[in-house]
């Protein structure tokens, strides 16, 4: 046993302080006595429901044929190159 054992097992073996007598009840009461908040779970829910509904209407839309374009980044021209972009070239 090292050190760190010998001061765990004296820890173990030591009465609890008095201080922490009925800690609890005090942190229950504490707790019980703060207002309930539900307004944030009902405004968690309507995102979640809206997140849901997009994502099932994306999920059904047909989607359409793109074109054949490569966009490896090593490759030829590629149409997501910032020279690209910032001209507005398809």
């Amino acid at each position: 046993m090292d050190d760190l054992d010998r001061a765990l097992a004296r820890l173990a073996g030591a009465p609890a302080p008095a201080a922490l007598e009925g800690i609890e009840d005090q942190i229950l009461a504490r707790i019980g006595s703060r207002p309930a908040v539900r307004g944030a779970g009902l405004g968690i829910g309507v995102i979640t429901a809206a997140a849901l509904g997009i994502g099932i209407a994306g999920a059904e839309l047909p989607a359409t044929a793109s074109p054949a374009v490569s966009l490896a980044p090593l490759g030829g021209a590629s149409p997501l190159a910032p020279s690209a972009l910032l001209i507005g070239e398809p």
